[in-house]
């Protein structure tokens, strides 16, 4: 299974000629959904679901996601279906199981929306806006590195927590190249101490897992 990272907080997954796209939000640039077969959102803010992207897609696209963000995806076109924490499907040809309800608190007037993470292939998890610890091991893990509701301790014990073989920075679009850097140097660290491959892909950049 191939992974690239796209900007921001958006994935794309390729395996036996099927793709998979994660949160491909209004933060994230280029045609991230041609050709993909399926979709994955974990909540409702922009940054991670584009609703005008999405209604320009095929309609043969499947989109599975939370709750709150079916209710705004009313007028697209392709099909969405529905998931909760605890909920295992296929889509795609991948094998996807569903962790977490909500997301991390942020701003104290702003409401707490839906939030589901998702494993996929049992290689791969992607917590969304969470902190999720799935009661399953994590191969592979997309950190979050830099929110305005976390701050650096919270993703070093995540890391720890967790313990994935692998982990890569995710949700870091709000950084320039000095705070990239130091997201680099922060995943290093936890790398040399953890001994496991801990680091931020490039914009489009891929890697191969499992």
């Amino acid at each position: 299974m191939k992974l690239t990272k796209y900007g921001h907080a958006c994935v794309r997954l390729e395996k036996d000629g099927k793709v998979l796209v994660i949160d491909p939000g209004t933060f994230t640039e280029g045609p991230i959904l041609d050709g993909a077969d399926a979709v994955l959102i974990t909540h409702q803010h922009a940054d991670h679901v584009d609703v005008g992207r999405l209604t320009a897609a095929s309609p043969d696209l499947e989109v599975w996601t939370c709750e709150g963000v079916a209710a705004e995806l009313t007028g697209v076109p392709a099909k969405v279906q529905v998931v909760r924490h605890g909920d295992a499907f296929d889509t795609a040809g991948f094998g996807v199981k569903v962790f977490g309800e909500w997301h991390a608190k942020n701003h104290p007037d702003t409401p707490v929306v839906q939030n589901v993470g998702f494993l996929v292939e049992d290689e791969v998890f992607y917590p969304g806006d969470a902190l999720t610890v799935p009661d399953v091991t994590v191969p592979t893990l997309l950190v979050p590195t830099n929110a305005p509701w976390m701050k650096l301790m919270e993703m070093v014990e995540y890391l720890r927590t967790v313990r994935p073989r692998k982990a890569f920075s995710t949700h870091d679009g709000l950084l320039n190249d000095l705070g990239l850097s130091l997201v680099d140097n922060w995943l290093k660290m936890e790398s040399d101490k953890q001994h496991a491959e801990m680091r931020r892909l490039g914009i489009g950049e891929s890697v191969t897992l499992g």
